[in-house]
């Protein structure tokens, strides 16, 4: 039986992942993906939600409300690791994108109150650095984390995994809205496979274990994060990309390591 956590993409062109509060069945984080053939155009009123378009891969003309950005994007593989192209739209408002290239665009959502206005994040907007030691080691594309005050609620960042290493290790989780200790924050993890037949794995647990379950993720899957620990790993031989959406009460990312596993961050931190 396949988790209610893992969404299959629906197809290989259009649309081919619609997640909203209402199908999640939570209160916050909305995630679509569109797969683009050169000159197909996409259109989307933002309704209460604001928006980050991210150019996963290819380029696309961009228009939010009265706003023409004209092309952007650079990579035509997100294998390139380099820096994504990105658009803020707030609410209500709306978004067009006509693709230049055959474009995988990403459409992440959140509650949005009006705070910020219509624009283009570019790659020297992007916070790149690694994070984590040896077989924990990756590498981080921040979008719009909350040092970068880009939008009302949207958390948004890129994680490459190199083959055999762990991400989002050790354990965490942040679903209590106790800050500062933690903050209450939804997740989506937008995966991707390189070569794309292989596949990652991917857990979500609780420590009371009302949650636990394990998924292998293939090229192009959803996982839903609503409360728990989440951490995934790349198979030797196949590296592992994924995009964050993330959004809570807060524009803050606290959390708190599993108790059984902190010591490996304290040791890290030491060494």
């Amino acid at each position: 039986m396949t988790s209610k956590l893992l969404r299959k993409p629906t197809g290989t062109t259009g649309k081919v992942h619609d997640i909203t509060p209402e199908t999640a069945q939570w209160g916050y984080v909305g995630f679509g993906l569109y797969r683009l053939a050169t000159g197909e155009t996409v259109a989307e009123q933002t309704g209460d939600t604001e928006v980050i378009l991210v150019l996963v891969e290819g380029k696309a003309t961009i228009g939010a409300g009265d706003e023409d950005f004209g092309e952007i994007g650079e990579r035509l593989s997100v294998w390139e690791r380099t820096p994504p192209w990105s658009v803020y739209v707030p609410n209500g408002s709306s978004w067009s994108a006509t693709a230049t290239t055959d474009c995988v665009l990403a459409v992440c959502a959140a509650p949005g109150n009006g705070g910020h206005e219509a624009r283009v994040i570019g790659p020297e907007d992007v916070d790149a650095g690694t994070r984590g030691k040896g077989a924990n080691t990756r590498h981080v594309f921040s979008i719009a984390m909350e040092n970068q005050d880009f939008a009302d609620s949207l958390l948004v960042t890129e994680v490459f995994t190199p083959q055999g290493n762990w991400s989002s290790y050790p354990p965490h989780r942040h679903d209590e809205d106790d800050f500062p200790r933690m903050t209450y924050l939804e997740e989506t993890y937008y995966h991707r496979l390189n070569p794309a037949e292989g596949f990652g794995l991917q857990r979500v647990f609780t420590e009371d274990g009302s949650l636990d379950e394990t998924m292998a993720v293939a090229d192009h899957d959803v996982v839903l994060v609503p409360k728990g620990h989440h951490p995934c790993g790349a198979p030797y031989g196949f590296d592992l990309y994924y995009l964050n959406v993330m959004a809570g009460p807060i524009r803050k990312w606290r959390f708190a390591n599993h108790p059984d596993f902190d010591w490996i961050y304290q040791r890290d931190l030491k060494d």
